[in-house]
């Protein structure tokens, strides 16, 4: 009988004992597979209806009752991963007829990953998602492209960054910054989508009083966007199908109306988050990793553009513990979201020995535990060394997805010295778990006004002046 024997953590995640890395994990199940001396290969395709096509190979245990089961689970697991990190609508698999038979039932409408199945079929690419069998010479070849977005900060530009707790906006003249500024707000459960664009419209004119004309606006927020029409996004969860359709998915097209058509463009603010670490740094292959309201992920390829890629990271498996928290909204355990946001810190606070008020939200939650930090609180402290050791086992699991020179780590969880702590936390599991990638991967944290206000900036650089 095949058993998947994981070694214990060299630096344990210190308020969570069942946690276990999908870093080691999967390292544990190829580890098996390689002294299997009939293994077999299996190629997955991911595609998008404009013929965007990804391409993945790998090796899988041979077929057996013993081996069945961890099977599917790295292959669940990993193409759980691809959907989130890349996107697409059609899984082919060729070379594990019995897993893709599987992976249809688990992907589909009556199925336990039903969520993400609907989000990249219906809400993403207008699809069916579908997932099938196909035979090895079937399997298409990659086909990608990259985007030249950003970098472009001549003329008078308004930059904003949409958040769960906040929205951020600047006003930059030729590349200084002269104005720049954050205001509450609370679109999560918002049902009427006009707050939402009386809210960026706000943002817009506070902006623009600072400048003595807008030469172009450029936008990063939570979600997927496809030609600056938002096609999913935790931020409009409260806003009916029907009034996103008609309402939210043109919202920037009709800003654009408003502000005399100058040069519009939103991205994903992921991507923003790792343009802005790119320019800032003056350094490529960086992966942005910002833990606020949600987990967002960016990524600027080793040539210095960003992806048309999805980086969903807050969807993404970091933790194949069958005790790991459930995300509320895809019902998926072990996800991203709840490692690296705000709602990780309210989690492991609560173990830690805080008490909250049951009506606080998860924003005063975090300002408690960043209180208590800064008092030196040793159960804050605990708090961020788990986030911490979370993340260093995380940035492997990254570092297998893309080409890595920098991670760069920012986002309201990180300010104060807490987010100090943190870093240095994952520093020290690279070193003691994955020294290659400690020698080869730079962690860096942008300085308090970079982590408030460079994504904003750096969303002002999105549009060419035309």
């Amino acid at each position: 009988m095949t058993l998947l024997s994981m070694p214990s953590l060299r630096v344990p995640a210190e308020l969570d004992p069942a946690f276990v890395p999908a870093s080691l994990w999967r390292r544990a199940y190829r580890g098996i597979v390689a002294k299997a001396s009939d293994s077999r290969a299996i190629s997955i395709v991911l595609q998008r209806p404009d013929g965007t096509t990804f391409v993945e190979h790998d090796r899988l245990l041979p077929v057996s009752a013993a081996n069945d089961p961890l099977t599917l689970r790295y292959v669940e697991r990993l193409i759980k991963t691809l959907l989130w990190q890349k996107g697409g609508c059609t899984v082919l698999i060729a070379g594990a007829d019995e897993v893709a038979s599987a992976l249809a039932r688990i992907y589909s409408v009556q199925g336990a990953r039903a969520f993400d199945a609907e989000f990249m079929g219906a809400k993403i690419y207008r699809a069916p998602f579908v997932v099938r069998a196909v035979s090895t010479d079937a399997i298409p070849r990659p086909c990608d492209r990259s985007l030249s977005l950003g970098r472009h900060l001549q003329g008078c530009r308004i930059g904003f960054d949409l958040g769960g707790s906040d929205r951020k906006a600047a006003a930059v003249m030729d590349g200084k910054v002269v104005f720049a500024e954050e205001i509450a707000w609370s679109p999560y459960f918002e049902r009427d989508p006009a707050y939402h664009v009386a809210g960026v419209q706000d943002s817009l004119r506070r902006a623009a009083a600072h400048l003595p004309r807008v030469d172009a606006i450029g936008g990063s927020a939570a979600g997927v966007y496809v030609n600056n029409e938002p096609r999913v996004g935790s931020l409009f969860r409260g806003v009916s199908p029907a009034a996103f359709e008609t309402t939210i998915r043109p919202m920037f097209a009709t800003l654009r109306a408003q502000w005399n058509n100058v040069p519009f463009e939103v991205a994903n603010d992921g991507e923003v988050t790792a343009l802005a670490g790119s320019m800032s740094l003056g350094t490529n292959a960086v992966l942005g990793v910002s833990m606020g309201t949600s987990q967002a992920g960016g990524y600027v390829t080793p040539e210095g553009r960003i992806t048309t890629w999805l980086n969903e990271l807050a969807f993404v498996p970091v933790d194949y513990s069958e005790a790991a928290p459930c995300d509320e909204w895809s019902g998926d355990a072990g996800c991203g979201v709840n490692y690296f946001s705000q709602q990780g810190v309210a989690r492991l606070a609560s173990v830690a020995g805080f008490k909250f008020p049951d009506a606080q939200g998860l924003p005063e939650r975090l300002v408690a535990v960043q209180e208590a930090m800064k008092q030196d609180d040793p159960r804050a402290r605990a708090i961020y060394r788990t986030l911490g050791r979370y993340l260093g086992y995380g940035i492997a699991l990254y570092a297998e997805l893309y080409e890595l020179r920098t991670v760069l780590v920012l986002g309201r969880v990180t300010s104060g010295a807490g987010g100090e702590l943190l870093l240095e936390c994952a520093r020290e599991v690279l070193r003691a778990e994955f020294p290659e990638l400690s020698d080869r991967v730079a962690l860096s944290m942008p300085d308090e006004a970079s982590k408030r206000h460079g994504q904003a900036v750096a969303a002002a650089s999105l549009p060419a002046l035309t």
